[in-house]
């Protein structure tokens, strides 16, 4: 992480702080319009501002790399964000945004598969103390771990195997698409995807104030503009780097979560939560203590 540059790592703390809100507003909208019509709608919003700006900026469609933009977009954003969504009908916040930690790990396993890194037991160890904390988080946190809230700390790890696995495939494409059709092409292939299910699901969706209000922020902002933001930083970045702004989410997310919604802080949930994060540390080599000293010396 101390190679990334400084301003790599500023867009990385920016992307948390955004995608940590975005678990703040999930759990406000998906009760309310149902998960299927709020994945839906935030997907929508988010092609249509991607779609804009590419007008904006001139660029053209990659139509010819349709295939892998209906691949990355049910990985990266179909399948998490409908899996996200359901589990907020279960799960606080601040745990759903804890488990997203967990696209680390599967990301080094699926890098080190595609021949971008190589496993060792340090990866290995952070690995198994991600999944340690995972547990604690689900059985020692201020909500009991009835079979829903399991089923849903299980959504949430498997969007985040999601991010993990694609997030190589996503490096590689950006060699070969510019990040801003990459984010426009991926949004536009899950809408389609995702669009029965929430015709199925309309009628029993609720448009209130604030839940249009929290997809709108979710859309626009924390999917569309983060997105390409993201494609941007991984575009001269490392695979295993980008995804170290995962350190940050669980912080954001738990604090939005305390913040806004009142949810507690229970001590599975601190103790759960420095495992994963103790956990992405092990597997990308992150040491914040080299960063901060390579930043006295740059000073």
């Amino acid at each position: 992480m101390a190679a990334v540059k400084t301003r790599h790592f500023l867009q990385l703390v920016l992307l948390s702080a955004l995608w940590g809100a975005s678990f703040l507003f999930i759990r406000i909208a998906s009760p309310v319009l149902g998960p299927n019509v709020m994945a839906a709608l935030r997907i929508g919003l988010a092609t249509l501002t991607l779609i804009g700006i590419m007008r904006v900026a001139n660029e053209s469609w990659p139509w010819r790399h349709w295939r892998e933009l209906f691949g990355l977009g049910t990985l990266t954003v179909a399948l998490p964000f409908l899996l996200y969504a359901w589990a907020a009908l279960h799960l606080p916040a601040g745990y759903s945004s804890l488990l997203n930690t967990m696209a680390v790990p599967f990301g080094v396993i699926a890098a080190a598969w595609m021949k971008e890194d190589t496993l060792s037991v340090r990866k290995w160890l952070g690995c198994l103390s991600g999944f340690a904390g995972v547990a604690l988080i689900v059985q020692l946190g201020p909500v009991q771990p009835t079979p829903a809230l399991l089923l849903a700390a299980a959504a949430c790890v498997a969007a985040s195997a999601c991010y993990g696995i694609a997030t190589t495939w996503m490096k590689r494409a950006t060699q070969r698409m510019s990040p801003l059709s990459i984010a426009a092409g991926i949004h536009a292939a899950a809408l389609v995807l995702l669009l029965p299910g929430a015709a199925w699901s309309l009628p029993e969706a609720r448009f209130t104030p604030g839940a249009l209000a929290a997809v709108a922020v979710m859309g626009i902002v924390t999917s569309g503009l983060a997105y390409w933001l993201n494609l941007r930083v991984l575009k001269h970045v490392s695979p295993v780097a980008a995804m170290s702004s995962a350190f940050m989410i669980p912080l954001f997310g738990v604090a939005w979560g305390h913040v806004f919604l009142g949810e507690a802080l229970g001590p599975g949930m601190l103790w759960g939560g420095a495992l994963v994060l103790v956990a992405t540390g092990l597997v990308t080599g992150f040491n914040p203590l080299q960063w901060l000293g390579a930043l006295r010396r740059r000073s």
